[in-house]
């Protein structure tokens, strides 16, 4: 895949992540209207587009795709696990800066950003995938994401019944069961769907432009570690899937995912969980801002 191409694919996605910063530095947005649309992207317009990918395309997946993506997960996130095990101890730092680190291994932006970068890469087909894929980010960010950042006890069995994750078990059950309802229910929900794109990155805009300029910066560990986010764990994930029977579209869907930048939810949670948001401002503004040259470049070099 050429890295120019990929590029400008990029580009067309930053456009409208510098949309949101320049409306939230304009006045237009702020941090209520944040939490609005964040509110409208989790609970409708995100779950209608995972649906959607289902019953708008020509044909369901095989079910042999579907469970190699299934078990393309399961690798996904065991290496994911390696390096929040890992990393934390090799780079140190506070207590507080470790939670800080384990969420950046554990918790790419397979949401806001990856959606967009797998259709843009990849077509309107790779939505299913990449829904699947993040499947158990759904479950796990904002059950493990607290206690990692906060260290704190407070769990709820709602956080896991999401619209999200109910929308990516229902999307896997109607592709399993090869069932098919009236195009009508596909067409409302892929209209509503369509909404979540330039709004999910105009929102992740808005959401960096709220920091503070002198938080934005960090240190050696930062860039260290935004390296390991950015680059070298898509390597090893493509390391380990290449020499398996693994389908190339999916395999190209998880290895980009996995070369996406921290998740803008770990920024919220710091905030509600009393961790480091110093830290995780820096982490998130750096991956983002590098990840415009980096994912171009993972899909040139290892797909």
């Amino acid at each position: 895949m050429s890295f120019f191409d990929t590029f400008s694919q990029m580009l067309v996605i930053l456009s409208a992540i510098v949309v949101g910063f320049a409306a939230n530095r304009m006045g237009v947005l702020d941090s209520h209207a944040n939490q609005r649309i964040s509110q409208l992207l989790l609970n409708f317009t995100t779950p209608a587009l995972i649906v959607a990918a289902v019953l708008t395309g020509e044909t369901l997946p095989a079910l042999g795709e579907i469970l190699s993506v299934l078990k393309v997960s399961v690798i996904f996130y065991g290496v994911e696990l390696l390096f929040i095990l890992t990393m934390p101890r090799v780079v140190g730092g506070t207590p507080g800066q470790q939670g800080v680190w384990r969420y950046t291994m554990g918790f790419p932006n397979v949401g806001y950003i990856g959606y967009p970068v797998a259709v843009a890469l990849f077509g309107q087909g790779a939505l299913f995938y990449a829904a699947i894929l993040a499947l158990p980010f759904n479950l796990l960010t904002f059950t493990l994401g607290p206690l990692m950042l906060g260290g704190g006890t407070r769990f709820h069995w709602k956080q896991v019944a999401s619209p999200c994750t109910c929308a990516s078990v229902l999307a896997l059950f109607l592709a399993l069961a090869r069932l098919r309802p009236p195009a009508l229910i596909g067409e409302m929900l892929d209209f509503v769907g369509d909404l979540t794109v330039p709004l999910a990155l105009v929102l992740v805009g808005s959401l960096l432009a709220g920091l503070p300029m002198k938080r934005m910066l960090g240190g050696v560990r930062v860039c260290v570690l935004s390296v390991v986010r950015l680059l070298v764990m898509p390597a090893v994930l493509w390391l380990v899937l290449r020499n398996l029977s693994i389908d190339p579209l999916v395999m190209g869907i998880a290895v980009t995912q996995m070369a996406m930048p921290t998740a803008i939810n770990g920024t919220l949670l710091c905030m509600a969980y009393g961790g480091d948001s110093d830290a995780m401002a820096q982490i998130t503004f750096i991956t983002t801002l590098a990840s415009v040259v980096t994912i171009p470049l993972v899909a040139a070099l290892l797909l």
